[in-house]
């Protein structure tokens, strides 16, 4: 059995504005939600998405990449042009189901606790499980908001040796969190969507995925030992960047397991 150090033992994370973000586990390359366009304006069913920053890199920084884990294919903030292009180069992309189905190619779509297994790369014992797990773009039930939000996966990493993972994806619910937590707590790191979005045309101006105070609080649920922050800059409806995030944390007696991570 793993001793506790190594399940809660942080690892880095490369972070290049929005969702996206680069990580090594098992000795796999992991790539969250592909997001590299320059700043513009994105037309969306319900509203217009603006991005107001360019990422801190671009796909030939990345290196090799392994594995996608895109928490949905719909909305161009979690996966735009350039992010599209790059799943032609990736092995395998995990995503929703409709996503699957969207994206053919190397794409898999996962119902929520359906799992792969993946060959480590580091030489370890075993391999490595993805669990896909509920996430909810909205306030509500799913079956709510899903029809205005689309489809919305998160993700658990897991290994022998190695310390549980947690993608939120673009997730609102803290119910879904308590899920999550009952099969898989404590969590080592997390990477958790916040931002705070919000649309004046979209469940009456109310969150669509954690703000940063509710970020907080699912770290207290997952009990996580690391929490990197994505998902709270470069797009004009995220309304709490950074200062929300370390205030939040910072109040809830939680700023130490915040890391946010190396740029780029």
């Amino acid at each position: 059995m793993s001793s506790p150090a190594p399940q809660r033992a942080p690892f880095p994370v490369r972070v290049f504005g929005g969702p996206t973000a680069l990580f090594e586990y098992g000795g796999l390359r992991f790539l969250t939600d592909p997001t590299f366009d320059g700043p513009g304006d994105h037309p969306a069913p319900a509203a217009v998405l603006t991005k107001t920053a360019a990422a801190a890199g671009s796909p030939a920084d990345l290196g090799r990449v392994d594995v996608v884990l895109l928490s949905h294919d719909e909305h161009a903030d979690n996966l735009d042009t350039s992010g599209r292009a790059l799943l032609a180069d990736v092995p395998l992309t995990l995503t929703t189901p409709g996503g699957g189905e969207r994206l053919g190619r190397a794409a898999t779509g996962l119902a929520d606790w359906q799992s792969v297994e993946l060959e480590r790369r580091d030489g370890g014992p075993g391999t490595v499980t993805v669990t896909a797990v509920p996430a909810i773009h909205g306030p509500g039930k799913r079956e709510d908001v899903e029809p205005i939000a689309g489809q919305v996966v998160g993700f658990v990493l897991t290994g022998e040796g190695l310390p549980t993972v947690y993608v939120s994806g673009d997730n609102a619910s803290l119910d879904a969190v308590r899920d999550i937590a009952e099969r898989f707590g404590p969590v080592g790191t997390a990477l958790l969507f916040a931002g705070a979005p919000r649309f004046a045309e979209v469940f009456d101006n109310e969150v669509i995925v954690l703000d940063s105070a509710q970020a907080a609080e699912a770290t207290k649920i997952l009990d996580a030992g690391c929490v990197v922050p994505l998902h709270y800059d470069s797009w004009a409806h995220f309304t709490e960047g950074r200062d929300e995030l370390v205030a939040a944390f910072t109040a809830a007696g939680l700023i130490d397991r915040v890391d946010f991570g190396v740029r780029g």
